[in-house]
C-alpha cells in the first residue's frame, strides 16, 4: 500500500506539538533532517507497530479506567495516528474506556479534569461575535463533519453544562467524533466539535469555583432558538455539504430542532435517529429469529424520552416503509410509559411530540381515569412481544414483568438500553434465567455472556449506536446528501440486520461483534449511499454500483504518511 504524501509547512517544535501531523519517534531520517527534527528526538527510529506496544503498555499501567481515559486523552492531544491505530489495535478492549461506560464519569468532572481545549466553543454571552469566532475555528479547513451539542441531557448523568467537550476531545469525555474517525472511517482533520454553551441549570456546577462554562442559568424559548439557528445558519452558508450531528440535547429542543432543520440540511440526532436505527436492526434480527413481521409485534417503550420516542418513530417509520402499512396502523403497535405510568388520554400535559402514540382511554376502562397504569400493569393486559427500556429506571424490568411478558409469548424480545450499566432495566443474565433462557436480548452497555439451560454461553448483544451511527454519517457525507431521509437511515439499518450472527444460529447474538465496528459500518454506509443516489438525494454523479469502490478510496486511515516540508503547504 502507497503511503499518503503531505506538504507540510510546520518544522521543529511546531510539528511535534501538532496532533495531526507528529510522528514522534517514528519521523525517518530524512524527515527529521528536512524539519529540523534530528536533534529533538532520541536517536532511534520507530515504526508505529513498536510505537503501539510502548503505548500499550504504559496504558496498562494506569489502575482505573478514567486514569486510562486520562492517558489516552493526552496521547491524542499529541499524536491522532498513534492514538488511534492503538484503539484499532485493541477496540473492544479500550471503546468502553473512550466511549460507553467510562465517558460518563469523566464529563461529570470535566471542570476539575480540564487541561486543554479544543473544538470550538459558542457562548450564548458571546453571540454578537458567534460568526467571526465560527469562521476562525474553521478556517483554512474542510469540515465534512459537525458534532454539536448543548449537554442538557448527557447518558442519563443529565446537565452537565460545558462538560460535554467529550463530543471531539474524546478521552475526558467519550467522544462522538473520535467513534466517527475510529470506526467509521472520517478523516478527523475534517471534523470539529461544537459547544453550544447556554448555561445550565446543575446547581453543583454554578456554586462550584472551578467550572469553566458560562455560570448562568440555561437559556430557553426564543433566544434560544436564536441563538442555535444562528449556528445552524453558518454550517449551511460555509460547509453546505457537511453533516450536522446534534448530540445530547435535552428533551425538549432534540425532536424538535430535528425536525426544524432535517429538511434544509444533512442532519442527524444521535440520540434520536442513531438510537432508532440501531434498535430497528437489532429488532430486525430478533424477527427474523422469530419468523414474525416487524408490524405484528406489541412494542412497549419503557422511558418516554428523546431516545424512547425515537426508537417508536424509527420502529413506526420502518413498518410503514417495510410492511406497507399505514402510520396510523403502525402507531398502535406501540405503549409508551413514562414515571407517570403509560401515556394515555387523561394523562395532564402529555408532550405535543408523543401525541399520537396516546391510548384511548375506552382500552383501559377496569382502571380509573385518575390512576396510573404502571408497566406491569400494561404487560399483562397487552402480552408484548418486545418491551425496550430508555428509562434509567435501575431495575424497572422486575422478575414479575418479566416472567409476565415471557407467560404471554414464546421468544420475548427484551432490550434494556439505558446508559450507564448502573442504571440498567435489568440485569439480561436476570432475564434470561426468569424466561428460561427463550429471551432474545440486548443491552446499551456490554455485559458477560448468560448462561443458557443447556450450559451454552449466550451472547448480550449491545445495541450500541456506534455500531451503526459512523456509517450513517459516513454514507451522507461521501454521498454529499443534502438531507439524511428515514429511506437512508432504513436502509442502513436493514444492513446492520442482515449481518446478525442469529441469523445463522438463532442462540447467537444479535448483532456482530464490535470488535468488527469498522466492517459492520463500512457496509452501513455503502447501503446509505446507495439509498441516497436511488432516491436522488445524493449531490453526486455517481453510479449505485460505483459506491462502494468509492466509499474505500475515502476511507481514512491511521497511518503515517510522508512528508515534504513546503512553506505553503499544510499547518
Amino acid at each position: 500500500m502507497s503511503l499518503p504524501k503531505f506538504q507540510v509547512a510546520l518544522r521543529g517544535e511546531a510539528l511535534l506539538a501538532h496532533p495531526r501531523f507528529n510522528k514522534g519517534t517514528a519521523f525517518t531520517a530524512s524527515e527529521r533532517k528536512a524539519f529540523g527534527l534530528t536533534g529533538k528526538l532520541p536517536y532511534r527510529i520507530n515504526s508505529l507497530d513498536e510505537q503501539c506496544q510502548r503505548a500499550y503498555d504504559q496504558l496498562q499501567s494506569q489502575s482505573t479506567d478514567i486514569g486510562k481515559n486520562s492517558f489516552l486523552q493526552s496521547m491524542k492531544d499529541q499524536n491522532w495516528v498513534l492514538f488511534y491505530s492503538l484503539l484499532t489495535r485493541h477496540l473492544r478492549e479500550l471503546i468502553p474506556i473512550i466511549y460507553t461506560p467510562t465517558e460518563a464519569e469523566a464529563i461529570a468532572n470535566y471542570s476539575h479534569l480540564f487541561r486543554r481545549s479544543e473544538g470550538l466553543y459558542l457562548t450564548f454571552a458571546n453571540r454578537d461575535s458567534m460568526e467571526e469566532d465560527f469562521l476562525e475555528a474553521t478556517k483554512g479547513k474542510s469540515i465534512d463533519l459537525f458534532v454539536s451539542s448543548d449537554a442538557e441531557a448527557i447518558l442519563g448523568i443529565g446537565d452537565q453544562g460545558v462538560g460535554v467537550r467529550y463530543l471531539l476531545t474524546s478521552l475526558i469525555s467519550a467522544a462522538k467524533s473520535v467513534i466517527y474517525s475510529l470506526i467509521g472511517g472520517i478523516d478527523p482533520s475534517k471534523a470539529i466539535a461544537v459547544t453550544l454553551d447556554v448555561g445550565t441549570n446543575n446547581e453543583s456546577l454554578l456554586n462550584d469555583p472551578l467550572y469553566v462554562g458560562w455560570p448562568h442559568e440555561r437559556i430557553r424559548g426564543k433566544e434560544y432558538d436564536d441563538f442555535v439557528d444562528k449556528f445552524v445558519q453558518l454550517v449551511r452558508k460555509y460547509f453546505p455539504h457537511s453533516l450536522l450531528h446534534f448530540e445530547d440535547y435535552g428533551v425538549t429542543n432534540a425532536q424538535r430542532l430535528l425536525q426544524r432543520y432535517r429538511d434544509t440540511h444533512a442532519v442527524f440526532n444521535d440520540d434520536i435517529q442513531g438510537t432508532g436505527a440501531v434498535t430497528l436492526s437489532t429488532l430486525m434480527a430478533a424477527i427474523g429469529v422469530t419468523k414474525s413481521k416487524l408490524c405484528d409485534q406489541r412494542i412497549i417503550i419503557y422511558g418516554a424520552g428523546s431516545a424512547g420516542l425515537g426508537i417508536a418513530k424509527q420502529l413506526r417509520d420502518a413498518m410503514v416503509s417495510i410492511n406497507n402499512v399505514s402510520v396510523e396502523e403502525a402507531n398502535r403497535q406501540f405503549w409508551l410509559i413514562d414515571k407517570h405510568g403509560l401515556i394515555r388520554q387523561s394523562l395532564p400535559d402529555v408532550r405535543e411530540d408523543l401525541k399520537e402514540y396516546v391510548r384511548k382511554d375506552a382500552e383501559w376502562e377496569e382502571f380509573q381515569s385518575n390512576s396510573d397504569i404502571m408497566l406491569l400493569d400494561v404487560v399483562k393486559k397487552v402480552k408484548p412481544t418486545v418491551m425496550i427500556g430508555t428509562s434509567t429506571h435501575a431495575g424497572g424490568f422486575t422478575k414479575e414483568v418479566v416472567e409476565a411478558m415471557a407467560a404471554g409469548c414464546d421468544r420475548p424480545i427484551i432490550f434494556p438500553l439505558s446508559n450507564p450499566s448502573r442504571l440498567v432495566e435489568v440485569d439480561p443474565r436476570d432475564a434470561n434465567d426468569w424466561t428460561k433462557g427463550k429471551a432474545l436480548l440486548a443491552t446499551g452497555s456490554p455485559f458477560p455472556p448468560a448462561k443458557m439451560p443447556n450450559g451454552k454461553d449466550y451472547i448480550i448483544a449491545e445495541c450500541n449506536n456506534a455500531l451503526i451511527y459512523p456509517g450513517l454519517g459516513f454514507g451522507s457525507m461521501i454521498s454529499q446528501s443534502r438531507i439524511m431521509t428515514d429511506t437512508m437511515i432504513i436502509a442502513g439499518a436493514r444492513r446492520l440486520a442482515s449481518l446478525s450472527p442469529a441469523l445463522k444460529d438463532p442462540d447467537d447474538a444479535l448483532l456482530p461483534d464490535f470488535g468488527d465496528a469498522p466492517s459492520v459500518n463500512f457496509e452501513v454506509a455503502v447501503a446509505v449511499a446507495e439509498q441516497a443516489i436511488e432516491e436522488g438525494s445524493a449531490g453526486v454523479d455517481w453510479k449505485k454500483e460505483e459506491v462502494r469502490e468509492k466509499a474505500k478510496a475515502r476511507l481514512w486511515q491511521p497511518i503515517y504518511g510522508e512528508y515534504v516540508y513546503d512553506k505553503n503547504g499544510d499547518k
